[in-house]
């Protein structure tokens, strides 16, 4: 953990959002544990508690093909303060209407989802400015950072929550989560961004299909978004299984059970803290591809050793090693995504992402729960993490072009040189916004003319007719 993984922290408009963001976290945290906690306890059924926990994700899924097409044509930063405001309101809201003793949990499925459709729409917002807040070279860093302190938001969040709603009561936790969303408002109204892209005169659904064809065009994009598919297929679902793994390895409890799932949930936050930051300095050292690759196989190594834990404490252990490496393949996957999406196309790109992590992840576990009462937890988990190792290793036999597009075949520190990537055809392919200056170098080099401007000349108006080489424009025709 060298001074790799804080780089982007030297940056002020980064460190604004950040700090702004984490404040946020620890807040939606707390709500999320407390109204968790309310409807269990007015209901007394674990229906009405999936019923929230739904109502809060699947929007994300659902809506943030929406949110990126509004990334990409509306001022993202004023929008982003929009977007917060309303969800204070909605946290407002629910402080209100506990302290009025309108508890009714269908009322309050429908606030946490009106939030969730709030949240779809802010995170390609969010995710968007993120290349414009650091330079290329530490993008990595940032994501790992941003992941960070979402997670440390896990821990400390649920802790606040527990003590908060003890002394004060649940209202004041929700209390807390409207006023937390206010930092983010604070830290936005200091930063200031280049305008973004604009779809002016196109509609909502045909700058979406475009976003989509755009993804389809661009190899690095492509093979993020269908590896983050997958593994929110067939990895992701160990986490909606943590409670059953906390059950099998307890008395069975309430109290043992809750105990159990609060440890192993720590262990995965604390695990994905470190993994965050040991990221950016592995991938400065081996190579941003080599280690996202490794970590794709070592989360297939990690998952199985978690799957036989034969105690409480070794699955701890285990599920902070799965924690750090599950992080290192989220931010290593979407920082793909950033560094090679167009900027036209960046909010679009993204939010077909956080479609296939938000949407897939659920259909898995839905699978995989099942599955695991008519098995075992153990087996369960070992087959999707060995169906997972069994793809990748299909990939790098059959369509080793897939995990090249990851950036495989990039030496170590070409992530951190952006300067060098005119230098890789091959990557140069994937950076539209330079890739005529970077082709009409290449063709210099190699013709060992770097002063014939004519011959550049030629070979970018020969690339520009060729929409094989040319991503965007072959996306705009």
């Amino acid at each position: 953990m060298t001074s790799a993984s804080f780089a982007p922290l030297r940056r002020r408009d980064f460190t604004l959002l950040w700090t702004g963001s984490m404040v946020s976290n620890v807040g939606s945290w707390m709500q999320t544990v407390a109204v968790g906690a309310l409807v269990t306890a007015a209901t007394g059924k674990d229906l009405w508690t999936v019923l929230v926990a739904a109502a809060a994700f699947l929007p994300i899924g659902l809506l943030s093909p929406v949110g990126g097409a509004l990334a990409d044509r509306l001022e993202r930063r004023r929008w982003l303060i929009v977007g917060n405001l309303v969800e204070t309101a909605l946290a407002g809201l629910l402080a209100v209407l506990v302290y009025a003793g309108q508890t009714s949990p269908g009322l309050l499925v429908l606030v946490v989802a009106a939030q969730g459709c709030v949240t779809a729409l802010v995170i390609p917002f969010q995710q968007a400015i993120l290349p414009d807040l650091v330079p290329r070279d530490e993008l990595l860093a940032a994501a790992s950072l941003s992941s960070a302190q979402f997670n440390l938001g896990r821990v400390i969040g649920p802790a606040l929550a527990g003590i908060t709603v003890a002394t004060l009561g649940y209202g004041a936790a929700f209390v807390a989560n409207a006023v937390s969303f206010l930092a983010v408002v604070v830290a936005l109204s200091f930063i200031r961004l280049p305008p973004p892209p604009g779809t002016v005169g196109r509609r909502l659904w045909q700058t979406i299909r475009e976003g989509a064809r755009a993804t389809r065009d661009n190899p690095s994009c492509r093979a993020a978004v269908g590896l983050i598919a997958v593994v929110a297929l067939l990895a992701s679902p160990f986490i909606a299984l943590v409670p059953a793994v906390a059950r099998s390895l307890t008395d069975g409890s309430k109290h043992a059970v809750g105990t159990a799932t609060a440890v192993l949930t720590t262990a995965q936050g604390v695990g994905a803290v470190f993994g965050a930051l040991a990221v950016a300095p592995l991938a400065q050292r081996f190579g941003r591809g080599r280690v996202l690759v490794a970590e794709l196989v070592g989360l297939c190594m990690a998952l199985m050793a978690y799957a036989w834990a034969p105690s409480l404490v070794a699955a701890a252990v285990a599920l902070v090693l799965v924690g750090a490496i599950y992080l290192g393949v989220l931010s290593g996957l979407s920082t793909v995504v950033q560094l090679q999406a167009p900027e036209a196309y960046r909010g679009r790109i993204l939010s077909l992402y956080f479609v296939a992590l938000g949407v897939v992840y659920p259909i898995g576990s839905l699978i995989q729960g099942p599955v695991a009462d008519a098995t075992s937890l153990g087996l369960t988990t070992t087959v999707g993490a060995g169906l997972l190792l069994a793809v990748l290793t299909g990939l790098a036999v059959a369509r080793p072009h897939v995990l090249n597009a990851l950036g495989l075949d990039e030496p170590a520190g070409a992530a951190n040189n952006p300067a060098g990537a005119a230098n890789n055809p091959a990557g140069a392919a994937n950076n539209p916004a330079g890739a005529a200056d970077n082709r009409a170098e290449a063709a210099d080099n190699r013709a060992g003319a770097a002063d014939n401007r004519a011959e550049a000349a030629d070979n970018r108006a020969e690339a520009a007719d060729n929409p094989a080489d040319n991503p965007a424009d072959s996306r705009l025709r």
